[in-house]
Order: structure tokens, then sequence, then C-alpha cells
């Protein structure tokens, strides 16, 4: 039974990360160029798929999306890591924490089923060419958002409702460099095995269930590919599916191990690496495997800066 007098903390202490004074600067410059690289680059994607009608397709328009995404949990988490980095000021206040914690859920959930869709539409352009207009619609593409969107607040919601629901009374401080799950779950006065379960289940709905769906669309997908003659057409498919698997890889498989082990076995240096993994260097490079080899995007930044014309 808990203590009448017992106090609750209002603020939590963010730890970040345990690196030497002397190469903190350096650190902090990294991590603030990536995080700029990262805001540019996907800001970029969003507005060339905005402006140039080339890329309003069903692909263009999920990619599109998962930009967005990208901007906004990166946003939700380093800007204040790098301020934590420059500064002696390391607390965040418990409503801060809170909303932190419900914003990035509701944004990785909802990213981690993205993933699921854009490879049916993957399935659907390479299985189905000839009727890949008609079934992935301007209305089931954004009916597909919309459950992904679902998802993730309600996910997100009951994450978060049964972390909240636990006493913290001290200490205040999270081995972390953000308010995660996990991370928070450590300081809390009370048995958390319930959390674990609940995390669990949820990790199976959120993260389990779209990387089978994934797999099988995939397989599927090679299946068909391997009935493909010319040399081209495969070499074409493949490597479409390559950037989306890279991209799937690097997200859900940190994640998944984040989320779905037993607390008492996290290790909290492992839990920020993989944390800084899913979190930055995700969202850095996400722009580039989809840009880099495509020409679309490539004619479509040409033709709206006008440093050149799009390709016919």
């Amino acid at each position: 039974m808990q203590e009448p007098n017992q106090s609750y903390v209002t603020e939590f202490i963010l730890l970040g990360f345990s690196f030497s004074p002397r190469t903190m600067p350096l650190l902090f410059s990294a991590f603030l160029m990536t995080y700029l690289l990262s805001i540019l680059g996907n800001s970029m994607i969003s507005i060339l798929i905005c402006l140039d009608s080339h890329l309003h397709t069903p692909m263009y328009f999920f990619i599109g999306i998962l930009s967005l995404l990208d901007l906004g949990y990166t946003t939700t988490t380093v800007p204040q890591m790098l301020a934590h980095m420059a500064s002696q000021r390391k607390t965040i206040s418990f409503a801060s924490c809170v909303a932190q914690m419900y914003i990035f859920l509701v944004l990785g959930v909802t990213e981690s089923w993205l993933f699921a869709i854009m490879s049916i539409d993957r399935y659907v352009a390479i299985c189905h060419p000839l009727r890949y207009k008609v079934i992935m619609s301007p209305l089931l593409c954004g009916a597909m958002v919309i459950f992904c969107g679902l998802w993730g607040v309600t996910s997100a919601l009951v994450y978060t409702v049964f972390a909240m629901r636990l006493p913290y009374c001290g200490p205040n401080q999270i081995n972390h460099f953000f308010c995660e799950v996990p991370a928070l779950l450590k300081l809390a006065c009370a048995d958390t095995s319930v959390n674990d379960q609940v995390d669990f289940m949820l990790g199976f709905c959120v993260i389990l269930v779209p990387l089978f769906l994934i797999l099988v669309v995939f397989i599927n997908i090679f299946i068909v590919i391997l009935r493909i003659h010319s040399a081209q057409g495969r070499l074409k498919a493949f490597s479409t599916c390559a950037s989306h698997i890279t991209v799937v890889t690097m997200f859900c498989v940190p994640v998944l191990v984040m989320y779905m082990r037993p607390g008492s076995e996290a290790s909290p240096e492992e839990d920020k690496k993989l944390a800084l993994f899913y979190n930055i260097i995700s969202a850095f490079l996400n722009p580039i495997i989809y840009s880099l080899r495509n020409k679309d995007v490539k004619g479509a930044f040409l033709k709206v800066t006008g440093w050149g014309r799009a390709p016919e």
C-alpha cells in the first residue's frame, strides 16, 4: 500500500548520452547537421510531390506522407535533445513528457502501418500494372492513410494511459534522451509486469502484424518478378522493392527489439542507440534512399528549381 504522505514527481531529468565533455561539441554538431539535413530532405520530398503533377501517383503520395511523419517525430525529440546537450538544464515537465511520448508513439505507429500499405501499393503496381490506377484510387489511398492514423492514435493512447497510470514517486532521472515508454517505466514505483504484457500485445499488433503482411506481400511480389522475361524489367522491379525493404528494416527491426522485449532485459545504453537509429538516422536516410536513384524525383527537382527540364 502507498503511504499517505508519498510525493510524486512533477518533472523528469533526461540524462541523455554519457559522452565525455570533450566529445560533446563534436557530437552536438553531428546531430545538428543530421537533423537539419533530415528536415531539408524530407521537406524537399514533400514539396516536390505537391508541386510536380508527374508525382501525383499513389506511390509518391505514400512517400510524401512518410516524409511528413519523419519530419514530425524527429522534431518531437531531436530539438530538445540538442538543447539539453548544449546546456546544463536537462529537465522536462511531467505534462511535456507525456505529450512528447504520446506524439512520438502516434507518429511511429502510423509509420509502421504505412510501410505495410506501401508494400501493398508496390504489389498492385508490379502484379497488376494495367489495373493499378483503378485499384489504387485516390479514395482508397486516403482511406488507407486514415486507417494508419487511427491505429497510431488508438495504440499510442493505450501505451500512454497504461504508462501514466503508474505512480512515479522518485527517482526522476530518465536514462534516455527523450521520454520513451521503456525508459520511463523503469522509474515507476509499482509492478510493471502488466505494462510489459500490454506492450507486447500492442507491439504484436502494430509491429509484427505489419511486418508479417509486408513479408507475405513481398514473397508474392518476388514470385511474380521471377516470371518476368525481361532482365531490365526484373531489375527495375527488384530495385523498387529493395528501397522499400531497406527502409522497413531500418525502422521496424530496432522498434521491434525496443518494445517487445521484457523491460528487465533492456539495457539503457542499447535502448538509446536503437532509438537514435530509428528516430534520427532512419528519417535522415529515407529521402536519400527514395530519391537518390529515382529519375522522377530528380526530374521534378530540376523542373521546380528551373535548373533543367524534367525528362519526358
